[in-house]
């Protein structure tokens, strides 16, 4: 018997797919229970969140459980086989085990080192054993990634990453600003460390969350997941002139933010004060 993983996430698929194929409640149970009985798969849990849709199955072959697999998710989901293809992925045996290691750890979220993933990891096992599609193989893999995940954070501290920096920053915002509440925020990127700020940003009360991402659909995914507003980069310069607070933390080895750009801002908010933070 091997582990196979079957799946797509928000680093291979566009908000809108991953709206599609998200399944919760009876559709949910419906599929757990339909995987089971196909004739390659021994045993299947589900991962289905916001972020990601990985089915994780016990077979027999790879091929046959391959085809098993994709046949359950395509039929569920109502979506064609070619149209999920480009944006799956697939582990197999070392590297699916491997695979759910690192989600378990936090390494594939979109907010690096976050910990309601294991919530979620465990209500998946949790649902797969209600519906008798998780046997002793499963139990002892999702267990085991469970312990592997909280070892990550006790011995790492991977999820205290980047906080110290973004909470410096956002405590002299709030000193420069008299507070955050109310006001407009504007986030340009959408890596691990705006992600992170994004989401503290978002329990602050904002009057508007605005993120900006020269991928306009992790923009969109990031921005949706916290209650914001995603922008394409051409939108930058007139979303500038509307923020109190503007973070930026980008990839780019070019100025994402120059001078030209940060003076017609100033110029347009009439001396309103604005702060900026570079995270980059």
């Amino acid at each position: 018997m091997n582990i196979l993983v079957i799946g797509l996430s928000h680093r291979t698929g566009p908000v809108s797919l991953l709206e599609r194929v998200a399944l919760t409640g009876d559709a949910l149970t419906k599929l757990l229970s339909d995987a089971a009985a196909s004739e390659h798969i021994t045993e299947v849990a589900v991962l289905s969140t916001c972020n990601r849709m990985e089915i994780y199955a016990v077979v027999e072959k790879f091929h046959g459980g391959l085809a098993d697999v994709s046949e359950v998710l395509c039929r569920h989901t109502g979506i064609g086989l070619e149209q999920l293809r480009p944006h799956l992925y697939v582990h197999y045996e070392d590297r699916a085990v491997q695979h759910l290691f690192t989600v378990a750890c936090g390494l594939d979220s979109m907010v690096v080192g976050e910990s309601q993933i294991l919530g979620q990891v465990r209500a998946a096992l949790a649902v797969a054993q209600e519906q008798g599609g998780a046997g002793r193989v499963l139990n002892e893999l999702v267990q085991r990634a469970l312990r592997v995940g909280k070892r990550a954070r006790t011995e790492t501290g991977i999820d205290r990453a980047g906080r110290s920096l973004v909470g410096i920053g956002l405590e002299r915002a709030a000193v420069s600003l008299g507070g955050l509440a109310g006001k407009r925020a504007l986030v340009v990127g959408a890596g691990s460390m705006s992600a992170l700020a994004a989401t503290v940003l978002a329990r602050e009360n904002l009057a508007e969350l605005v993120i900006a991402n020269r991928t306009y659909t992790r923009a969109q995914r990031l921005a949706a997941g916290l209650g914001g507003r995603g922008i394409r980069m051409e939108q930058v310069p007139a979303a500038l002139a509307e923020a109190d607070l503007v973070i930026s933390c980008t990839g780019a080895t070019e100025l994402v933010l120059d001078t030209p750009m940060l003076a017609a801002a100033a110029a347009e908010r009439g001396g309103r004060p604005q702060f900026l933070l570079d995270l980059a």
